[in-house]
Order: C-alpha cells, then structure tokens, then sequence
C-alpha cells in the first residue's frame, strides 16, 4: 500500500488515531511525518578507503546465534534456513534477498544475518552470502536501520571469531568498505520515529562501529557514545527493566549491551569511563532478567516475549560471568519483589513463585509491544509453570496477532467483552488502561486497573502467597457488567473439573494441584491456543469463569 493509502486508510478510524498519536513525543512525532513523505535513509556510498579494522578479538567468546535458528547444508551448496520456525531454501551466491514469503519479521531476521554464525554454516558458504549481499542488495529491507544495527554485530562477530570466515583479505576488505557504508547509513537515519528498542539498537550499532574501526568516521561514530550511554538511561528503568516490558526485548537487548561491553574491554578507543557506566546499567538489567526468569529457567512470556528469540537466560548470566560483571545469579528473594518502575512485582512462599504485571501500555509514546495484561500473572507450582501467557504466534495483522495482545489472552478479568486497552493495527495503542499497585507486603500486593473504555468499571485484584496455599481475590463494586475471570494453565498440565474445583496433574505424573473458586461466577474447563514460540501453537486447558458485576470472588491454590 502506498503512504497516501496508508493515510486514507487512516481517517476511517480517526478518533483511534488521535487517542494514538497523543502520546508521541515532539521530536518522534515529527519523524514520524518526515517518514511518511521520504521514507528511511537512501543507502550511503563511500569512496573511503582510510577506515580500517582495529580489533582482532574480543575479551570474551560471543553467544552463539539465538535458538529459532537453523541452518542445514543440502546439495549442491544449499542450505534450508529456518527462522521463527519458518523455513526457506537458499544458495548462498543466489538468495532471493527482497522475499516477502514469511512477511517483514521473517525478512529482518535474514537481512540482519545472525544466521550466517550458526555451525551449520561453513566459512566459505559464509564468505559467499556476504558476498552475494554486498553485489545484490543494494537498497530495500536491508538498509533499514534496525537490520543494519544488528548485522554490524553479526559482521563484527565473524571477523573477530578465528576461523569463522575464509582467511581472505578480499573478504574482509569487502565487509569493511560495505560497513562503512551501513554505519554512516544508520548513523544517519536512527530511528527517532520508532523509539524502545528500535532507537537503542541503532545507537548500540553505531558505537559498535566506532570501537571495532579506526578513522575520521569511526571516530565521529565513537562520538556517540554519550548519545548512547544517555539512551539506555532513559530506557531502562533504575530497577533494571527495559521500559517496554517485555522480557523477550528486554533480553535480546541484554545481550547487545555485554556484546558492546566485550568490545570495549579491549578496544584501544574506548572512551575513558564508558566501561564502568556501560556496566553500571547492565548489572541492573542482571537483576531484572532474574526477575523475569521462573524456576524452569525460561523467561516469562509478559507483552511480546516468546521463547528462542532471544538466549536463554542462563546463557546471558554466564555471558556476564565472563566479562566479569556478576558472580552467579542474582537472587531474586523469597517473599515479595518489587519493580515499581517496570510495573512487576514477584511474590515466592513455599512451592509458590507468582509474577504479576501491575502496569498498563508502557512506554506511553511506544507501546507497540504492550498486551492487555494488566492485573494479569504467571504461577509456578513446586517449579513448574501452572499458569501462563499465551505468548505470540506472529506480527503481521490478523486474528493471532489480536489473540495475543487480547484481554482474554491473559490471566485477568474481561468486562462486557472490551479490552483493557485499545488495541488497533498490530503494534498501535489508542485509549490506554489505567492501573497500579495500592499495598505490598512480603507475601502480597494489591494491586487496581481501569480499562480504557467509558464506563469501564475498576477492577481490585489482591494477591496472597502462604506457604500452603496460594489466593486470589478479585472485587468489583460497579453492578451490571459481564465479567469473565481466565487461568490459562500451561500445556504440559491435565485439568479435571470436580464439580465444585479444578484437579491439575502435571505430565510428569508427581504432582498435583487443586484449584477452587467462591464468588459469582460459573466456572468451567475449556481449551485454547498457547503460542510458546513465534509461528508454534499448542492447544491447552483454560479455566473461564463468568458471571455478572458487582463481584467479589475467590480463587485458591493449592498442592495436594
């Protein structure tokens, strides 16, 4: 669709849009308009020949490529590539580098070229993908800025990893003459509209640049490192958490940070302090991550997270270990952890450990990453995950991409059938929820939210973690709403309705759990999608319960 498309497309909903817009920032705002007219940088292309490469290794060994990634060699030189679960066929020397088969996401996922370090990919076929790269794709999805941010990484990683390309002069001279070219094309063209993570990458990206080369340019790139360290500031938040709240972002930009860090310990242009404040930041989001880790050692799956797109978090803990930023794990405490910032708060008692979302859309001026989960939480039971996120199947507009960011996704209420937030397009927000915590203890919060819409009733929700037992208790004073109360349980659990309560049975066969309910609403098992990692669904048990405001219900958990 054309941008005059785009903007007629618009004005059918314009009241969305400006409960949307309304939030932007000046300066995101005006980039947003300049986007709309000329689009994102045209590529830059540099006669210079003075940049040079000024690293040979890091002070570490980078993580390897990121789970979703596979790669297998077939005939004739091919290799099957499989990306977020979805798979294409290439010769390196010949790639189709404008597909638009799988979609956007699956597009930046190749452009951006962490895939070439997978151990299924020899140096010579690495050297030849590069290469064709360089020779074809000298404008579209590659040149936008988010792609260039994270194939700098991916490019620099190759270089200064022996013997993960062809002992080649011609190769290297060709990959440093074309990021250069990136560099200054990204260093020109951040993406001010876009903001979170978009933003961070770019700046990571470029001062990347400015340590792994030496010149008049890379020394201009280096110069932004202020730009850059001011930027995770107002990012991450003084508890650690990336503003957008998701742990799958907040750790794929972890890593990004200790892969700058494991440039910096070693580079001769390191700009004196930048290492310490650098690290400064990255202990806190340390300290996040554990928050955001269960006791399976995944992630949780709050906001857009899903798991294998970004390292697991005991890779990204041992990472920090060897460039010397922590120990061990950072703990998380028993009893009750607040992250008033990041709008979660964790609560551990006995075989308990409950981590609840106490915030609406965040950051307000980008939530395009923010579900309506408000109130909502993940429980573990004696370590396994009994409750859980839905998690994403895909970004491209549809019935899926509405699923997962929907109310009814989520371990909340639903009232009259309106969602917490105005969810529109696939990354936009218009009228926001309103929400926050009232009390906090050691073993319970309370916490409130309001949803968006006019005459949205408030919804109470207090949480209590015993040694024993595990409650729940939702109230709502406004009469005359449906209500729907939902506890999505994790697929690897069999639930039996009882008559008056649920019996959970993990597959393992060595625990189980009871769940029971008092109050107004009619209860009952039913079945629905989980989507654990990007284009993956798995059907499983969720418990629904509705009925009709005002309410007062009880939920009580249990081992038995």
């Amino acid at each position: 669709m054309s941008r005059l498309g785009s903007l007629l497309g618009l004005l059918g909903k314009a009241p969305t849009v400006l409960r949307t817009l309304a939030h932007l920032r000046p300066a995101q705002a005006r980039a947003q308009v300049a986007h709309l007219f000329s689009g994102v940088q045209t590529p830059i292309r540099l006669e210079d020949a003075s940049t040079s490469l000024v690293l040979s290794e890091p002070a570490t060994a980078f993580l390897a490529c990121a789970p979703h990634v596979d790669v297998r060699a077939k005939a004739d030189d091919a290799l099957a590539i499989e990306l977020l679960a979805l798979g294409v066929t290439v010769r390196p020397g010949a790639i189709e580098w404008t597909t638009e088969e799988h979609g956007p996401l699956f597009a930046y996922h190749l452009h951006e070229q962490a895939w070439i370090r997978h151990a299924g990919v020899s140096p010579s076929l690495r050297r030849a993908t590069i290469e064709d790269w360089i020779a074809h794709h000298r404008e579209g999805t590659g040149w936008d800025p988010h792609p260039i941010s994270l194939r700098l990484l991916s490019w620099g990683k190759l270089l200064l990893t022996e013997g993960a390309l062809t002992p080649d002069d011609a190769l290297r001279t060709g990959m440093v003459r074309s990021m250069v070219n990136q560099a200054e094309t990204l260093a020109q063209g951040l993406e001010v509209r876009l903001q979170a993570n978009h933003l961070l990458s770019n700046r990571i990206g470029v001062v990347w640049a400015g340590l792994l080369f030496e010149g008049d340019r890379a020394d201009r790139w280096l110069a932004g490192h202020e730009a850059l360290l001011a930027e995770f500031a107002a990012q991450i938040h003084p508890d650690g958490g990336h503003e957008e709240r998701s742990p799958m972002y907040h750790s794929l930009i972890l890593e990004n940070g200790l892969d700058l860090l494991n440039l910096a310990q070693v580079a001769p242009r390191t700009p004196a302090g930048f290492c310490d404040r650098l690290v400064a930041i990255l202990r806190r989001m340390l300290d996040a991550l554990a928050l955001y880790t269960g006791p399976d050692g995944r992630i949780l799956l709050f906001a857009d997270s899903a798991w294998g797109v970004a390292a697991e978090p005991a890779k990204l803990f041992d990472y920090a270990r060897r460039l010397g930023l922590i120990d061990g794990v950072p703990s998380t405490s028993a009893g009750g952890v607040r992250f008033d910032g990041s709008g979660y708060h964790r609560l551990e008692n006995g075989p308990f450990v409950l981590v609840a979302s106490t915030s609406g859309p965040a950051p307000r001026h980008q939530p395009g990453h923010a579900h309506c989960d408000a109130l909502a939480f993940e429980l573990f039971v004696g370590g396994r995950r009994l409750v859980s996120d839905t998690g994403v199947y895909e970004y491209r507009p549809g019935d899926r991409r509405d699923l997962a960011r929907a109310t009814a996704s989520h371990a909340t209420l639903l009232f009259d059938g309106r969602e917490q937030s105005e969810t529109w397009s696939a990354h936009r927000i218009g009228g926001r929820a309103r929400s926050g915590f009232h009390d906090f203890g050691e073993h319970r919060f309370v916490g409130a939210v309001t949803g968006w819409s006019r005459g949205a009733p408030r919804h109470q929700r207090a949480i209590a973690c015993a040694a024993d037992h595990l409650t729940i208790e939702d109230i709502v004073r406004e009469s005359g709403h449906a209500v729907e109360s939902r506890l999505p349980i994790a697929p690897e659990w069999d639930v039996e309705w009882r008559g008056d309560h649920a019996r959970c049975r993990h597959e393992a066969g060595d625990l189980t759990v009871e769940i029971r309910f008092e109050g107004g609403l009619a209860w009952s098992v039913e079945r629905g999608p989980f989507h654990p990692s990007f284009h993956r669904e798995v059907e499983r048990f969720v418990l629904v319960g509705r009925g009709v405001t005002a309410l007062e219900s009880r939920i009580e958990i249990r081992i038995v």
